[in-house]
C-alpha cells in the first residue's frame, strides 16, 4: 500500500472514531445518568459511568399513569396509523409505476406541488374542526395519511425492482389488476414495505405536534406529549415514590428538584427502547430498499 493510500485510511479511521465517541457517548451518559444518584447526576459527579445505582428514577416513571395512558395511545396510534399509510401509500404508488395508466404524469406532478405548498395551518385546523376530528384519534392519523416522498420512493421501487414482463404473464393468465397487486407485487415488495413501515411507524411513534394542535383531552395525549411535560414544562405532578415523599414542604421541593433530572433521562430511555429493539429487526429491509428505491430508476 502506497503511503498516500496509507495516510488517507489513518484519517478515515480516525474520522470514524470520533464519530462513534460522539454518537456512544452522549447514549452512555443518558443510560448511566437514568440510573445513577439524583444528587450525584446534578453535581456533575456522574460523566460517564453510574454513581450511586438507584432506580428511584423508573420507579417514579412506572408509577405515573399518565405515561403508561400515553405509552398505550402512542401504540394504537402508531399501528392503526402506519396501516393506513401503507394502505394508501403502495396502491398509489404502484398506480404511478404503471405506464398505462393514464394521466400518471399530471398526477405525480400535482402531488409533487404539494410539497413545497400547503394550505397552512389555520386552514387545516378549521378543516379538521368542521370534520370532527378535533379530540379523536383521526387528528392524529388522518392528516398525514400519505406522505409524496414516501410514494415517489415507493414508486421509484416497483418502477425498478418488479419486471414489467412478470406483470405482462401474470395478466395474459388472466389475473385481474387486483389480483395482480395482493398475489405477485406485494409479496416481491418485501424491502419497501419494511422501509415504508418503519418511516412511518417512527413518524407516529414521534410526533407531538398534531396532539398539541388538535387534543385537548389529556387523556388522549400520545406518549411525547406526555413527555413534552415532563421535560419542557418540568410537570411532575404524577409521578412520585415513598421515598421523595417527606412530611415538610421544603424538603419535598428539593427532592422533586433532584428527582426530576433523573426522570428526564429516564423518559428518554423508556421512550425510545422501542423504536431501538425494532430497528434491527428490519435493518437488512431498511438498507435494501433504500438503496433500491433511492438509486435505481
Amino acid at each position: 500500500m502506497l503511503l498516500t493510500d496509507r495516510i488517507y485510511m489513518f484519517f478515515v479511521y480516525l474520522f470514524l472514531f470520533i464519530a462513534l465517541i460522539l454518537v456512544i457517548y452522549p447514549m452512555a451518559y443518558i443510560v448511566s445518568a437514568s440510573i445513577s444518584d439524583p444528587q450525584a447526576v446534578n453535581s456533575g459527579e456522574m460523566w460517564l459511568f453510574p454513581k450511586g445505582i438507584t432506580w428511584i428514577g423508573y420507579e417514579a416513571i412506572f408509577e405515573n399513569q399518565q405515561i403508561w395512558r400515553g405509552y398505550w395511545n402512542t401504540i394504537v396510534y402508531t399501528v392503526l396509523g402506519t396501516l393506513i399509510n401503507l394502505a394508501v401509500t403502495l396502491p398509489v404508488a404502484y398506480a404511478l409505476s404503471r405506464k398505462d395508466f393514464y394521466g400518471r404524469t399530471f398526477l405525480t406532478n400535482f402531488m409533487l406541488v404539494t410539497m413545497f405548498v400547503s394550505g397552512g395551518l389555520i386552514p387545516t385546523y378549521l378543516l379538521m374542526k368542521n370534520l370532527g376530528f378535533l379530540d379523536t384519534i383521526w387528528a392524529m392519523i388522518i392528516p398525514g395519511a400519505a406522505s409524496v416522498y414516501n410514494i415517489i420512493v415507493t414508486r421509484t421501487f416497483f418502477q425498478s425492482s418488479i419486471p414489467r414482463e412478470l406483470e405482462e404473464a401474470a395478466i395474459i393468465d388472466g389475473a385481474s389488476d387486483i389480483t395482480l397487486f395482493f398475489k405477485i407485487i406485494l409479496p416481491l415488495s418485501t424491502p419497501i414495505i419494511a422501509v415504508m413501515a418503519l418511516y412511518y411507524g417512527v413518524g407516529h411513534w414521534n410526533g407531538f405536534f398534531n396532539a398539541l394542535i388538535y387534543l385537548s383531552d389529556r387523556s388522549k395525549y400520545p406518549l411525547q406529549m406526555v413527555l413534552r411535560e415532563i421535560l419542557v414544562l418540568n410537570d411532575l405532578s404524577s409521578t412520585g415514590t415513598p421515598e421523595t415523599m417527606t412530611t415538610s414542604m421544603a424538603e419535598l421541593a428539593y427532592s422533586r428538584q433532584q428527582l426530576s433530572e433523573v426522570i428526564k433521562y429516564g423518559v428518554m430511555i423508556v421512550s425510545s427502547a422501542p423504536v431501538i429493539m425494532v430497528y434491527p429487526f428490519l435493518q437488512k429491509y431498511f438498507v435494501k430498499g433504500v438503496m433500491i428505491g433511492s438509486l435505481k430508476g
